[in-house]
């Protein structure tokens, strides 16, 4: 049995210690918006919050989350879509088939906490996920929206 607080609520899964926390989101949590794409901790779809940090939850074993440890994914990020990096990513239409996204809004949103003013050279650093449709110039210029703060003039 493994305790794990997801988006604010306590849930217990009956579940091998070393089962990856992505298949406990998705499949014992039910929250499908954390993606599964490469399984190796490359691609970034796959990211999730742990107390703040971005992390990689397909190489994550759940015995590795620590009692108390709070992880959000992109359904506990906002309820409503009303965050400013999702707001951003809406307002210069960043997706295009939208897979990596939620990943990658993650990704951005732990960023902008670390690093509230990044430079371009920061957002390539930072900004490790893999998209396949090459979406990276919208996802940077939407990673400066939010930090220049016009992230709802364009929403």
């Amino acid at each position: 049995m493994v305790s794990l607080i997801i988006n604010g609520t306590a849930h217990d899964f009956d579940v091998e210690p070393d089962t990856p926390l992505l298949w406990a989101i998705r499949e014992q949590a039910g929250l499908t918006g954390t993606k599964y794409g490469c399984g190796v901790g490359q691609c970034g779809a796959c990211t999730v919050h742990v107390d703040g940090a971005a992390v990689r939850s397909c190489t994550l074993p759940v015995s590795a989350v620590e009692p108390g440890q709070k992880i959000v994914t992109i359904e506990g990020l906002s309820p409503d879509g009303s965050h400013p990096v999702q707001k951003a990513w809406v307002a210069l239409d960043v997706p295009q088939c939208g897979y990596c996204q939620s990943g990658q809004i993650m990704a951005a949103v732990a960023l902008l906490q670390d690093n509230p003013r990044p430079s371009d050279e920061d957002i390539n650093a930072g900004m490790a996920n893999i998209c396949r449709c090459g979406t990276y110039n919208r996802i940077r210029a939407a990673i400066r929206l939010v930090a220049e703060g016009g992230e709802t003039s364009r929403g």
